[in-house]
């Protein structure tokens, strides 16, 4: 009998994205594929996102989909996990009863037992705890990329921000101890992983468990002494927790990145204290400055909310005016949605649709006129890009590759006749700048061929195994046992 196949679809932030990689784990620990591009999958899971108003009618949406192929076949099995399924918990079989399965945030472990159970008892499986089970990083993932990864430090929220369901779905905030989150990144770089993202709903509070507030900068630091890790990232961290530790750290350790995405939410001073967001437009442009000062090349963007409860026009005006002078490389900004659940959902001074709109285009054009202008001061200068896949949507038709600068800016290049692969590393002249992106349509300077651009050509995916919790620990981790088999095939 052939392995039952599996496909899971993700929605949201990068924290689910990295849990689907461990979805993806578990399930081929348990013995199912992953299914062919375009065949329908025995079992798909659903890992999604709460934090956009319209989540749920997608979700609802995706499951009318799928409806007819349930029908079709009463063997297949659909599964919903993630922020909504916390919320929502057995409302998702009330509206949508041919699901088999709903799992919530902390229990992602017990996928492979749910979708049994489901199977022997023929009926719907909802098993939703109100506090972690087991540590993510303590399950096996199935790597997306060759050359890139994401490793979780902490899982959870201290904070309060009054429009934001996070910590109501994802808990207190919990550690992972130095040593556990080095080892898992030493195994990635044995692996031909070039670069890690540290990923936390608050990652710069990290250390806040057991008891050392200077430890995200320590983490920071040890990451440089990990043999084969070329770039370190980390998102997102608050401007509450901000030392100067961390920038330090930033600045004199090699493999870190001179980027920082730092959430300003809002310039206005009156809506950070509606918010709860305990600093204010001095505090977080003193940060943006230190940072400058210490690493002038330094690329910053960050998050950005049009027409909470009660924004006035000076409130927007306070908000345009921080993005003049933070000049920011770019900016995610989301016009307000009301999450029920939330203080902010049911304040006073709700702001039709209408002004929010346009507040929402004045800010989207200052901030692409600023980004703009940034990215044409690239124009001439040399960058080392690694290359991507998914990254440009126009490749084929414009004969380029594409990748990430070491600031992260995006990088879509002429690879000339080079044998260039994912995962390879480039050095390239920026030629032309738009607001969202650079071109190199120039030779190619350098081309180094990676372990990561082997892998994906031989298609081959990190796999990387549980990493348990231990003491807490600083420095180089110990030596890792030598493979058995091998990265997995994926």
């Amino acid at each position: 009998m052939s392995a039952r196949t599996y496909q899971v679809r993700t929605y949201g932030c990068q924290m689910n994205v990295h849990d689907s990689e461990r979805l993806s784990g578990l399930l081929e620990d348990a013995g199912y594929v992953a299914a062919p591009a375009g065949e329908q999958a025995d079992v798909v899971v659903f890992n999604t996102c709460a934090v956009r108003e319209n989540a749920d009618n997608k979700l609802y949406g995706n499951l009318g989909h799928l409806a007819p192929a349930k029908t079709a076949n009463p063997d297949m099995q659909i599964a919903v996990g993630g922020c909504l399924a916390q919320k929502d918990r057995g409302e998702i079989v009330k509206r949508a009863p041919w699901v088999d399965v709903v799992f919530g945030t902390h229990n992602i472990g017990s996928l492979p037992a749910l979708l049994d159970r489901a199977r022997h008892n023929r009926r719907a499986e909802v098993e939703i705890l109100e506090s972690l089970e087991v540590f993510p990083s303590t399950l096996p993932a199935r790597r997306d990329s060759a050359h890139s990864g994401w490793v979780s430090i902490s899982v959870g929220c201290n904070n309060t921000c009054t429009f934001c369901i996070v910590p109501a779905l994802r808990g207190k905030e919990k550690d992972r101890r130095p040593g556990d989150v080095l080892a898992e990144v030493a195994a990635l770089a044995a692996e031909g992983v070039l670069e890690v993202t540290l990923l936390g709903q608050n990652v710069n509070s990290y250390g806040v468990e057991f008891g050392d507030r200077y430890a995200f900068g320590k983490l920071l630091r040890a990451c440089g002494d990990i043999e084969g890790l070329e770039r370190v990232r980390f998102t997102s961290p608050h401007p509450k927790d901000f030392t100067d530790d961390v920038i330090a750290a930033m600045a004199e350790t090699p493999n870190v990145c001179h980027q920082l995405h730092m959430p300003l939410q809002s310039g206005s001073d009156r809506l950070l204290k509606e918010m709860r967001r305990s600093y204010r437009s001095a505090r977080y442009l003193s940060i943006i400055d230190s940072v400058r000062a210490a690493m002038p090349d330094a690329a910053i963007t960050t998050d950005i909310i049009v027409g909470f409860p009660g924004e006035t026009e000076d409130d927007f005006q306070a908000t345009l005016d921080v993005v003049r002078q933070a000049r920011f490389t770019g900016a995610f900004t989301f016009q307000y949605s009301k999450r029920p659940g939330t203080p902010a959902a049911s304040m006073a001074g709700q702001l039709p649709k209408e002004i929010v709109q346009e507040r929402y285009d004045r800010l989207v054009e200052l901030q692409n006129g600023i980004a703009w202008e940034l990215n044409k001061e690239q124009v001439g200068r040399a960058v080392e890009v690694v290359v991507a896949t998914g990254e440009g949507r126009k490749d084929a038709d414009t004969h380029r590759m594409s990748g990430r600068a070491r600031d992260n800016r995006l990088v879509h290049f002429a690879p000339g006749d080079n044998d260039i692969r994912p995962g390879d590393v480039v050095e390239t002249v920026v030629t032309y700048a738009a607001p969202h992106h650079l071109v190199a349509d120039g030779p190619v300077l350098s081309h180094r061929r990676t372990r990561a651009g082997d892998h994906f050509a031989a298609g081959i995916r990190p796999k990387t195994p549980g990493v348990g919790l231990g003491l807490p620990a600083f420095g180089a981790p110990p030596p890792l046992p030598a493979p058995t088999g091998g990265c997995a095939v994926g």
